[in-house]
């Protein structure tokens, strides 16, 4: 069973920028497709981005595109989320996922199709 745990969230001011973890264990990480999520109080968790086994594809939801980047480093099973020109629409619990199937690009922007998640990470951004 894989166990996803995401580290450096906080609090920081609009424009700033916050550089989100999330250490994976119990799996076979570089065949994990590797994903973030967020979730705002009474919305629905929605995509932010995702990238591939090898870290050859990445995908961004549009709200986030030029500002965030995803990144991985299979040697440390580690996969990255360095967030940059923070905006208060950022505020979320921001959740890290992994997906396990055969191909190594299918990474849906849908949450249920995920297979592992974390416990979640706090990003608050004040205007």
């Amino acid at each position: 069973q894989v166990q996803l745990v995401e580290s450096g969230g906080g609090l920081v001011q609009a424009g700033g920028s916050l550089r989100l973890s999330c250490a994976a264990s119990g799996g076979t990480f570089s065949r994990l497709g590797m994903g973030w999520f967020r979730q705002a109080p009474g919305k629905e968790r929605e995509f932010v981005a995702a990238i591939s086994w090898d870290g050859g594809a990445t995908y961004y939801a549009d709200s986030v595109k030029g500002r965030f980047t995803i990144s991985r480093d299979n040697a440390k099973n580690t996969v990255y989320l360095q967030m940059n020109s923070l905006k208060p629409g950022d505020t979320a619990g921001y959740y890290c996922t992994g997906i396990s199937t055969g191909s190594p690009v299918f990474l849906p922007q849908t949450a249920y199709e995920w297979n592992y998640w974390g416990q979640g990470t706090q990003v608050t951004v004040s205007s």
